[in-house]
């Protein structure tokens, strides 16, 4: 399951290293306001998904992909976010 995550975040770097022409990560990756404006698109449709009991699932892997491209694009790293995390523990 985590393995996904993962692929996701170097599929990030990757594309962020070597862009691959017309593509749309690569359009979330150089374009931070586009990126932000699909962060926020995205979390309004989950959030109307599940007040709507609807495509749930479909809308909440939109905000995992979404996040995940807005993080790389803005030099935010998994590992430091996930190191934040664990300091939080209790």
């Amino acid at each position: 399951m985590l393995s996904t995550l993962e692929n996701l975040f170097n599929l990030a770097r990757e594309r962020k290293n070597t862009p691959v022409e017309g593509s749309y990560t690569n359009k979330l990756l150089s374009d931070k306001s586009f990126s932000k404006d699909k962060v926020l698109e995205e979390i309004n449709e989950l959030i109307e998904a599940v007040e709507k009991n609807t495509n749930k699932t479909h809308e909440a892997a939109d905000v995992f992909y979404h996040l995940i491209m807005y993080l790389e694009a803005n030099e935010i790293k998994i590992e430091d976010v996930m190191l934040e995390l664990k300091k939080r523990k209790k």
